[in-house]
């Protein structure tokens, strides 16, 4: 920090965390960052106050920005000056306006009857190239008609499928079942976007091709949660609950596995993990309460 002459730092995934370097001016993102929790954590090397340092600048080469708007957290953007300062064509008259945009085509979906005599939706129109456990490519039906044939591998029924998903240790059992079949993350991920289910959890995937259920999005399981979250949690807890379940709003299932227990205790309490025990808890009964809301996500919905 006390030298004057430039210093570059290469680094993968090294310093992205618990560095206080607070004289770094520009940070450079080259890599993919697929991680609210983590994209906050490297900008954050830049937030650090620092004698004569007004500002700091961001190389997004990625374009990890555009995935982690964040309102509460960035403030409101201020935009930029007109070209010319007058907003126009440089004499001060307004631009005229530019054509129309095309209209987009219409979704169209085919029905896809299955064995259970039940049909499921998918788009027709949609890009995406599946493949089988053997490489061989596949069409988005037929890897919807062979995800229905093989889970039932996995689970014998509706009851059992929330059962699994709801803790986060036979969650990821099932999915890594599920990888080893060939239905991994990144197919299931496809799959919610052709049934537009995007805006949902990868169980909303599961439980429709298995059971044809309708897709809930994850900011109705969220507040169908708090309901109970708030009844069985002390006030701090709930706070707690209540940032994690943003969190799962925000990014998806995967801010819910143990792993990320941590970094989301981090986040919230500033790196200062002592004042989440304080608040919280023992570890033990931390991982209690973050791992016992979760079945309140998956609760079958009593409308």
């Amino acid at each position: 920090n006390e030298k004057t002459i430039p210093t570059v730092l290469t680094t993968s995934q090294k310093l992205s965390t618990g560095v206080d370097a607070r004289n770094v001016r520009n940070i450079v993102l080259m890599r993919p960052v697929n991680s609210m929790i983590e994209f906050k954590q490297i900008i954050g090397r830049g937030t650090r106050l620092y004698d004569g340092k007004d500002y700091f600048t961001i190389y997004d080469f990625v374009r990890a920005h555009h995935h982690f708007n964040d309102p509460e957290w960035d403030g409101d953007p201020i935009e930029p000056d007109p070209p010319g300062g007058g907003g126009g064509g440089g004499n001060g008259e307004p631009k005229p306006p530019g054509p129309m945009p095309e209209p987009q085509p219409a979704v169209v979906k085919i029905k896809i009857k299955l064995a259970d005599g039940k049909a499921r939706s998918i788009q027709s129109m949609t890009a995406t190239t599946f493949w089988s456990a053997d490489g061989k490519p596949m069409s988005a039906a037929q890897f919807l008609e062979s995800l229905f044939g093989a889970l039932p591998e996995f689970f014998k029924d509706e009851d059992e499928l929330r059962a699994l998903w709801s803790a986060p240790d036979t969650r990821r059992k099932l999915l890594e079942g599920l990888a080893e079949k060939g239905f991994g993350k990144e197919p299931l991920a496809e799959m919610q976007k052709v049934i537009e289910a995007q805006s949902s959890d990868l169980f909303d995937v599961l439980a429709y091709v298995a059971f044809a259920l309708a897709p809930q999005t994850r900011a109705e399981r969220a507040a169908m949660a708090k309901t109970e979250v708030h009844q069985q949690f002390t006030d701090r807890q709930q706070a707690f609950v209540d940032f994690v379940l943003a969190q799962y709003v925000k990014e998806g299932v995967e801010e819910l596995d143990a792993e990320k227990l941590t970094p989301l205790l981090r986040l919230r309490y500033n790196n200062a993990i002592a004042d989440a025990v304080a608040d919280l808890g023992s570890a033990d009964q931390i991982r209690k309460v973050f791992v016992g809301f979760q079945k309140y996500l998956y609760e079958a919905n009593p409308n």
